[in-house]
Formats: structure tokens, C-alpha cells, sequence
């Protein structure tokens, strides 16, 4: 039994998320820079969304309603 048969890698081997070859190390989890560059185009176009709950934000970003002005007479 040699060395590296007692070694536990720390990340197991997992396919490429975009065509499905075995990952490269240096460009994991993908197996080249050509599939890690599409992935990352598309989270730039936008194609990749983390949807979030409706009128959530516009909730948050509008002032809050003070006191009305007092009539002064």
C-alpha cells in the first residue's frame, strides 16, 4: 500500500457543470477555462437569477411615513 492510497482528497471528483467531463483542478469545478468562461458569461447576462420575494425591496427602499404636520390654528 503506497503513500497516496492513504491520502482523502479534499474535494471530491465531480463532473464539469457544463459539457460533463471530469474537472481539471486549476479550473475546478469546471474542466477548462473555455466551460468556466461560459458560466461566467452567463451569470453576467443574467441568465442565472436568485429569485426574491415580490415588492420585497420596494419595501425596504421607501421612506418610512412620519407624523403628519400639525395644524397650528
Amino acid at each position: 500500500m503506497s503513500l497516496d492510497d492513504k491520502v482523502t482528497p479534499l474535494r471530491p471528483k465531480r463532473p464539469c457543470p457544463e459539457c460533463g467531463k471530469a474537472s481539471a483542478r486549476e479550473h475546478y469545478p469546471f474542466c477548462s477555462a473555455r466551460c468556466k468562461d461560459i458560466d461566467l458569461n452567463r451569470w453576467l447576462k443574467g441568465a442565472y437569477v436568485i429569485p426574491g420575494r415580490d415588492g420585497e425591496e420596494e419595501e425596504d427602499d421607501s421612506p418610512k411615513p412620519g407624523p403628519g404636520p400639525k395644524d397650528a390654528g
